[in-house]
């Protein structure tokens, strides 16, 4: 799953990120409620993990902004206010779960796996799990992928590369958006982590069909062409 984190203490923000990285999941940690207002609104994200005391915008109020803005996200809030009116407040902010800190580490994973549950059962019933292009299709909730009906096993950032390019087939996705996009990092000129992790993509989908999906564009980037 892709998770946003909105988390500022600099202990526990990175152990959570470490965590459910080390559980499979591709994480976003933010430390500002401004920043991760912005990446939760031009991104997918699976599950939203808010703080509720964080500078620039608070968690609550920006839960409140992404339900008035349609992003449907469950949220759960993993904060130290843990009063019975607190949880009330999140809650009807648009939360769908709430844990209090201190807190044990593989609730705070099962929350998370239940609240995608969940998701991902209504979204079967009108097919949102599922991204297609071509004979290409990802399950976004079982995090699985097939071509032509075979499974193709893809590591976190494998998988999330190629959701990229499925939401984005037929346009060219340039190197920096990538970088944006599936690492979370702004230009780099000295990194080959796209190139090394299309290579690796391309020996997945490409090289076992006998053909291409992934066409390079010299100078541009990258775009996602299905057969």
């Amino acid at each position: 799953m892709r998770l946003l984190v909105l988390e500022d203490d600099k202990v526990l923000g990175p152990w959570i990120e470490q965590g459910l990285s080390e559980a499979g999941h591709v994480v976003d940690l933010f430390t500002d409620g401004k920043d991760a207002l912005i990446a939760a609104t031009t991104q997918s994200y699976d599950v939203l993990v808010l703080d509720r005391m964080v500078p620039g915008l608070d968690g609550l109020s920006l839960l409140k902004a992404l339900r008035q803005a349609k992003v449907a996200a469950p949220a759960i809030f993993l904060t130290a206010l843990g009063e019975v009116e607190d949880r009330v407040e999140g809650l009807q902010a648009g939360g769908d779960d709430y844990l209090v800190k201190p807190f044990a580490f593989s609730e705070l994973t099962a929350r998370i796996e239940v609240l995608a549950r969940r998701r991902g059962a209504a979204d079967d019933e009108d097919g949102g799990a599922r991204l297609t292009a071509g004979d290409v299709t990802l399950d976004l909730h079982k995090r699985s992928c097939h071509r032509q009906g075979v499974a193709i096993d893809l590591n976190p950032k494998e998988f999330l590369l190629l959701e990229v390019f499925l939401r984005s087939k037929g346009r060219v996705q340039t190197r920096t958006m990538l970088l944006e996009r599936v690492w979370n990092l702004n230009f780099d000129p000295t990194t080959s982590v796209v190139e090394t992790h299309i290579s690796r993509l391309r020996g997945k989908i490409e090289k076992p069909f006998g053909d291409t999906l992934i066409r390079t564009i010299r100078g541009s980037g990258y775009v996602f062409e299905p057969v």
